[in-house]
């Protein structure tokens, strides 16, 4: 069943990154993976860097990445000299070409459980093998709690960040207590007066609407704190239970009732969101994002992927792509280390798409924007948008969740509400009952 037609927040993740379904991806697809790194590049395709830095204080109740918790310095310095290694080996692979990084992104995990030393010489050790001085976004993720006036300086100055997005999530601290966030309210403030003083060009907030312990009246005293702060961007992401978070575990093994709020009353409170976010000035950008000021707020990252650019993935378990072809690092930490200490590649699955495929892929991205345009496509993959899936467009505009024209499609408000579960429509018969992670 959609989501779109669900109530209940049950077990099991629709959240869509990517197509077709990482369920799919496998080893026999490597030779492929290999092939396509040691192509040179093809026209003028973007290309971007991924790092992947996997450690957190504490690992929240909904996570479902490749995170590691109570590590000691040893164990996090031989992960940055992998992670090393790799961007050593990375630098050399024929699809780079001359080409700059348009956009850098250091996702995890938290790119800031790293200390300032930590960061300035894994900064230095990069900058042997890589350059971003020219990126148009270079994006790094942070939890408040890990912040410090000489971290924030330091990734303004000496990593060179253009895009901080600061994990939020709530600003009730028996909420952020009851699903395992790290941080507490205290600390976001404490971080924020840092952030403004380094003067980041972007600076990113993330909320959940439907954490454990949510209800009416923290959602609006937690949008109401938002506008105060008034970042350049606030991305809102409405929870959900993929099969491998405490919450998940509990629900399945415990039978406990799902303690996360409904589809409806999650579609509700973003609805709210946005609603008083445009008020304050901000206007939409994505299913989940609003930007104060779309002539400065770039999403290099987001609109160049979704767009099939090419993006080389470092550290364990990273996602990448390389001339169309999906490939991730290794997932077991030994393997991960092992392999690039002996000089290799770590890389862990991949699958080739067909040319039917790339175009879904792209479809169904761009879509959660909120818009796409037919014109493009068709150019691009030598097909009819419009006509191919033409029962589609018909069937969610009399439903109410989009408008279209001969130009192309754009969601309504209740469409973007419910975007991620409008995908799978589109989706070859044999993946729609796929669930996605």
């Amino acid at each position: 069943m959609s989501t779109a037609d669900e109530k209940k927040t049950e077990v099991g993740s629709y959240f869509v990154s990517n197509y077709p379904p990482y369920s799919l991806w496998n080893r026999d697809d490597l030779t492929a993976v290999r092939s396509a790194l040691h192509e040179a590049p093809q026209g003028d395709a973007p290309l971007g860097l991924y790092l992947h830095i996997p450690f957190c204080r504490k690992r929240c109740k909904f996570c479902y990445f490749k995170v590691f918790t109570d590590v000691n310095a040893a164990t996090v310095q031989r992960y940055v000299d992998a992670l090393c290694t790799e961007i050593s080996l990375v630098s050399k692979l024929e699809i780079m070409g001359d080409r700059p990084f348009r956009f850098v992104y250091f996702g995890g995990g938290t790119p800031s459980f790293l200390s300032p030393k930590q960061l300035t010489a894994l900064a230095d050790r990069l900058h042997e093998h890589v350059t971003w001085d020219g990126a148009e976004e270079v994006t790094f993720e942070c939890e408040p709690g890990t912040l410090s006036e000489t971290k924030v300086k330091t990734l303004r100055e000496k990593l060179g960040v253009t895009r901080l997005s600061l994990g939020i999530e709530n600003f009730d601290d028996k909420i952020l207590e009851e699903n395992g966030r790290a941080h507490l309210s205290k600390q976001v403030y404490n971080a924020w007066e840092w952030i403004e003083a380094a003067d980041f060009p972007n600076v990113n907030i993330d909320l959940i609407s439907g954490m454990v312990g949510e209800n009416w009246d923290n959602w609006k005293v937690n949008i109401a704190k938002t506008i105060e702060l008034s970042p350049s961007s606030v991305t809102i992401y409405q929870m959900e239970l993929p099969y491998n978070t405490v919450y998940s575990k509990d629900i399945l093994g415990n039978q406990i009732e799902t303690p996360v709020a409904d589809w409806p009353l999650k579609r509700e409170w973003v609805d709210y969101a946005f609603n008083e976010l445009e008020a304050a000035g901000y206007s939409v950008s994505s299913a989940y994002t609003m930007v104060k000021d779309p002539s400065k707020v770039n999403f290099s990252y987001r609109d160049n992927l979704w767009r099939g650019s090419d993006l080389l993935a470092t550290g364990i378990a990273s996602f990448g792509h390389a001339h169309g072809v999906h490939y991730q690092n290794a997932a077991d930490m030994n393997v991960y280390q092992e392999t690039l200490e002996a000089g290799e590649l770590p890389l862990g699955r991949g699958l080739a798409p067909t040319n039917d495929q790339l175009l879904i892929r792209e479809t169904i991205l761009l879509l959660k924007r909120g818009y796409l345009a037919f014109q493009p496509l068709n150019e691009k993959f030598n097909t009819d948008v419009g006509t191919r899936w033409e029962s589609i467009w018909q069937d969610y505009t009399e439903k109410g969740w989009l408008n279209r024209t001969d130009e192309g499609v754009e969601l309504t408000r209740a469409g973007l509400l419910r975007a991620d579960g409008l995908l799978s429509a589109f989706f070859e018969p044999e993946h729609r009952g796929v669930r996605y992670t």
